[in-house]
């Protein structure tokens, strides 16, 4: 009973502590840096996967042998593919600079997937058969859906799902995981990054319009992060919006992101 008690004493005091952890500005400020650089990456991704399924739905014979898409950066180029139904085929590729709307380049012409969409359409596969597991806790609200985004990561791959919407003057905060897997595509670890989903209108029944969205995250999951950055990226050039702040109890202070600057700061009481 005594070994019981130290135990959950220690693991408390753990959690404690790793609650209140004290971070010096410039450790703040590599994080906050770090956190911007990922979630810039997850939008160049999901920024592409968006205009290239618009583009490929538009196509009456592409449209008929829509099969999914697999999108990945090669050098300074995202790179968006359109699979055919059987998905042994790439039907169509679009290729993307700079977070442009428009593709540099389009090619319609079929061909086999190459030896990196073969490894990205198995990871993703292999995740998505995974997430039905209770223990993951994945679910998808009535009226939304999920989409994974999935990044190779030293010998591994990081797999972020996060929250889309089609509905007009909602941004999709939360909802949010990030899956590591090995090189097999099996889980390895995983994180939780909101509680809920937080379906931020930015506009009002009566006519008002929102110009500023914040919300506010667990003590457990301390910064902002990078599906934050991402989601607002997406949504945010539908409506007035131009920032939103997320506040940080364990920190006690708010760390704003203005997505028209690219500027991520904490505000002046973040501790």
């Amino acid at each position: 009973m005594k070994r019981i008690i130290s135990l959950t004493f220690i693991l408390v005091s753990s959690l404690f502590l790793a609650q209140n952890t004290k971070y010096t500005d410039a450790e703040i400020k590599k994080k906050l840096d770090s956190i911007k650089a990922e979630g810039n990456l997850l939008f160049s991704l999901e920024n592409s996967s968006w205009h290239s399924t618009d583009l490929a739905r538009e196509n009456k014979k592409i449209n008929e042998n829509f099969g999914g898409y697999l999108t990945y950066k090669s050098n300074d180029t995202v790179k968006t593919v359109i699979l055919h139904k059987d998905r042994n085929l790439v039907i169509a590729e679009y290729s993307f600079t700079n977070n442009s709307k428009k593709p540099i380049k389009e090619n319609l012409s079929q061909r086999n997937l190459n030896s990196n969409e073969n490894n990205l359409k198995n990871i993703r596969s292999k995740v998505i058969s995974q997430l039905s597991d209770p223990k993951y806790e994945v679910g998808v609200p009535n009226g939304f859906n999920l989409n994974i985004i999935t990044i190779p990561f030293e010998e591994s791959y990081k797999n972020y799902v996060i929250t889309g919407s089609s509905e007009a003057n909602v941004i999709p905060f939360g909802n949010d995981y990030l899956f590591i897997t090995d090189k097999e595509g099996n889980i390895i670890s995983n994180k939780k990054f909101h509680s809920r989903l937080i379906p931020t209108m930015t506009s009002m029944p009566e006519g008002g319009i929102v110009t500023m969205s914040t919300h506010s995250h667990l003590k457990t999951n301390p910064f902002i992060s990078a599906t934050d950055i991402c989601t607002f990226k997406l949504y945010a050039p539908f409506t007035k919006l131009e920032e939103f702040s997320v506040y940080s109890p364990a920190l006690d202070g708010y760390m704003i992101y203005n997505y028209k600057k690219d500027c991520l700061i904490k505000s002046k009481d973040f501790k």
